[in-house]
């Protein structure tokens, strides 16, 4: 798994939005089924279909906004695209209306509250599962180390969990999982700063790994040549060190370090990493109690050994709606007006003639500033 999430990684950003795509479609097929009733589902042939519909009307509606919005000065000037862009959330909310009239005909007498448990589950799954990894992709659109170093930190923070827990573990976490306790818990804690500390610093090196997605980039792999404007986030910042730290030190027989130069991102690494290690593990938690309310071990068993891909994502998503929300609020810079956004603003609703007329205006003020010969 490690291997293989590697190459993935290593192959490009198309294929990691490809792998997420997929994990979200597996995590939604096993929450999905652990509602189905078998018996009752064969009496509702397109109860699945319905499914499954929602699903991908949902995801039409996600990754058409984002494609729509990246692909911008592509989508504005295609003549089959155009359409589709101008109109993307209009055609996504008739498809989510097919799916509802298709679920209201497809209402059977005596099945009535099964069907809208079922409807109330879909929609629940949509908006825990597909609604939060969409947030996951638009983390790697922004750099793809916004994906590595958040999930590297939820693992990080599971397996010192188990490791602190097993050689000290005494007092009980949490009843949903007897297994934890306080000692895994806090030594986690420790350990997932420090990594998060040292291995955000590794990854701000390359620029494969920060530089975020482009129109020009975006089917780059790791053996490509990335260069992009260096942001705020990955430069260096330095500190001067405590006198006392620095007597200790001189102690250990390293005299002269006075200061201590580290990468911004260092610092954001250390509020992330104690989100993965305070929060994040409850979304583990819930999928423990999740469970436990319909008295099964597993959400499947996909991953010999380690159940279904749900038993492995449970602490993911919620780190990935973190991540997100952090780095729009306090890393993200505002975005700069493009010339594609001036062009979608300026035709969104000008006939063909009014567009002729702003090409001749345009072209008029060009040659007026002497930037095109008359």
């Amino acid at each position: 798994m490690i291997g293989g999430f590697l190459g993935v990684l290593l192959a490009g950003h198309v294929w990691v939005v490809l792998l997420v795509v997929a994990i979200q479609t597996l995590v939604y097929k096993e929450v999905i089924s652990i509602g189905v009733v078998p018996s009752k589902e064969k009496q509702l042939p397109w109860n699945r279909t319905i499914h499954w519909y929602f699903l991908i009307s949902t995801e039409y509606y996600l990754y058409g906004e984002l494609l729509k919005d990246f692909f911008k000065e592509f989508a504005l000037v295609d003549a089959f695209l155009n359409p589709l862009a101008t109109h993307h959330r209009f055609i996504s909310f008739s498809m989510y209306c097919v799916g509802f009239v298709l679920f209201v005909i497809n209402l059977k007498k005596g099945q009535y509250k099964f069907q809208f448990t079922q409807f109330g589950w879909v929609h629940m799954t949509l908006l825990l599962v597909i609604c939060q990894s969409h947030f996951i992709v638009k983390n790697i659109f922004e750099g793809l180390i916004w994906l590595v170093l958040p999930s590297s930190l939820v693992i990080c923070n599971d397996i010192a969990a188990y490791i602190c827990g097993f050689f000290w573990g005494r007092t009980p976490l949490i009843r949903l999982s007897p297994k934890k306790t306080w000692e895994g818990f806090v030594g986690a804690l420790v350990i997932t700063v420090i990594f998060g500390f040292f291995f955000s610093g590794l990854l701000a090196q390359f620029p494969y790994m920060y530089c975020p997605v482009t129109v020009t980039n975006y089917s780059s792999t790791s053996l490509s040549t990335i260069v992009c404007p260096l942001p705020h986030v990955f430069t260096t910042v330095t500190f001067p060190l405590p006198i006392m730290l620095q007597g200790l030190l001189r102690w250990l027989h390293l005299p002269g370090i006075e200061t201590l130069t580290i990468y911004r991102v260092q610092l954001h690494s250390l509020v992330m990493s104690i989100f993965a290690s305070l929060v994040a593990p409850f979304g583990g938690f819930f999928a423990s109690g999740f469970k436990r309310a319909f008295k099964i071990k597993d959400f499947g068993d996909s991953i010999p050994g380690h159940g279904g891909i749900t038993d492995r994502m449970d602490c993911q998503f919620l780190m990935g709606v973190f991540s997100y929300m952090y780095y729009q609020s306090f890393i993200g810079s505002a975005k700069a007006v493009s010339v594609a956004y001036i062009l979608e603003k300026a035709t969104k609703h000008l006939s063909g003639e009014e567009m002729l007329e702003l090409h001749s205006r345009i072209h008029e003020y060009l040659v007026g500033q002497k930037l095109i010969a008359p």
